[in-house]
C-alpha cells in the first residue's frame, strides 16, 4: 500500500503543471464524467498496481508471470463482450501463440513442471489485478472526448490517488514511517512514479490509441523476454536455449494478430 501510494503521489507531482493547466477542462469533465473516470482510476490506478503488489507478498513471480500472460486473452474477451469486437481465427491463435510463448519462457522450457505449481492466496489477488487492467485497457475507449491524453492521465491519476488515500486511511497507516519511508527510498519511488507510471501509462494509452485494445494487449507478452534480456545485459544471467524458442513463439503470435487483415479493418479503437 505504501509503495502504491508514493508511486502516484510522485506521478501526481509530476503531471501537476499540466492539472494546473488544465483544471477548468478537468474540472468540467469530472462534474459531467464523474462514473467513468472515476472507474477507470479506480481500475488503473488504484487497483491494478496495489493488487499486484499485494499478490506478490505471498506468490511466486513464476506464478505472477503466468496469470499476467493471460491479459491479452482477458482483453480480447472483454473487448467482445463489452465492444463487441470480433477477433478472426488467425488473431486468436496469434493470441494463444504468443502465451505459449509466455508459459515456456517461465517455466525454462519444462512444461511438465506445470503440475507441480502450487495456488495459493497471492495468486487470486494477482488474477483480480490481470482482470482490472483488462478491464481499464479495454473501458479507456470511453474516455471523455472534452480530455487530450495527457489530461485524461493527469484526470485518472488525480483521481485514483484519491480513492488510494481514503483506503490508506482506512487502513491506518502512520505518516510518520511514511517519511521515513520516503528518505530511504525516495530513489526507487522516484523510478516507479517516472518509468511504470507516467511514461509506460502515455505509452499504453498510444498503443490503444493507434492499435486498439487487442493489438496492444498482445505486447504484454514481451515483458518477460525483455526482463530474460535485461538480466543478461545488466545481471550477468545467461541466455538458454528456452529463451529463443519462447522468443520465436512469441514473435510469430504477435506477427500473426498485428498483421491479420480483420485486425486492420477492425482493431482500433
Amino acid at each position: 500500500m505504501q509503495l502504491a501510494l508514493f508511486r502516484w503521489l510522485g506521478a501526481a507531482v509530476i503531471v501537476s503543471p499540466i492539472f494546473i493547466k488544465s483544471f477548468s477542462k478537468i474540472r468540467l469533465a469530472l462534474k459531467t464524467h464523474f462514473f467513468i473516470l472515476s472507474l477507470l482510476a479506480l481500475l488503473g490506478i488504484t487497483g491494478f498496481n496495489t493488487l499486484l503488489y499485494v499478490g506478490l507478498q505471498t506468490t511466486t513471480a513464476t506464478n505472477a508471470l503466468l496469470i499476467n500472460s493471460f491479459v491479452p486473452v482477458l482483453i480480447l474477451v472483454f473487448s467482445f463482450l463489452i465492444l463487441k469486437i470480433k477477433m478472426s481465427l488467425r488473431q486468436s491463435i496469434g493470441i494463444l501463440l504468443s502465451a505459449f510463448g509466455v508459459i515456456f519462457l517461465v517455466v525454462r522450457g519444462e512444461i511438465t513442471s506445470l503440475s507441480q505449481i502450487e495456488i495459493n492466496h497471492g495468486d487470486f489477488w494477482v488474477i483480480a489485478s490481470a482482470v482490472s487492467w483488462a478491464l481499464y485497457s479495454v473501458l479507456v475507449r470511453f474516455k471523455p472526448k472534452s480530455l487530450n491524453d495527457v489530461e485524461f492521465f493527469t484526470t485518472i491519476v488525480f483521481l485514483g490517488l484519491f480513492w488510494l488515500i481514503v483506503i490508506y486511511s482506512v487502513m491506518g497507516y502512520s505518516p510518520q514511517s511514511d517519511v521515513m519511508l520516503w528518505k530511504e527510498y525516495y530513489p526507487y519511488f522516484l523510478y516507479v512514479a517516472i518509468f511504470p507510471s507516467v511514461l509506460s501509462y502515455y505509452f499504453w494509452h498510444q498503443g490503444i490509441k493507434e492499435l486498439g485494445a487487442n493489438k496492444t494487449g498482445q505486447f504484454t507478452h514481451l515483458m518477460p523476454l525483455f526482463g530474460a534480456v535485461l538480466a543478461y545485459i545488466f545481471l550477468g544471467e545467461r541466455l538458454h536455449t528456452y529463451h529463443i524458442v519462447g522468443a520465436l513463439l512469441i514473435a510469430i503470435g504477435i506477427y500473426l494478430s498485428l498483421f491479420s487483415k480483420t485486425a486492420k479493418s477492425k482493431g482500433h479503437l
